[in-house]
């Protein structure tokens, strides 16, 4: 998973090299990975995430 930098408030989010859309804060993350069938232990867990632009508190562009 990748997590675009932010622009206009919200980060451009693609999963196995698929946009999935746009995520204005963490919550909406979150549920992208819940739509590509992960669970929030896994969600907790992962190491996947490749934050580009700053990391999981950074939304404002």
């Amino acid at each position: 998973m990748v997590v675009f930098p932010p622009v206009n408030g919200a980060r451009r989010v693609r999963i196995r090299g698929e946009d999935v859309g746009r995520a204005y804060r963490l919550a909406d993350l979150l549920e992208f990975l819940r739509r590509a069938g992960m669970d929030e232990q896994e969600i907790e867990e992962t190491k996947l995430i490749d934050w580009r632009g700053g990391g999981p508190e950074k939304w404002a562009g």
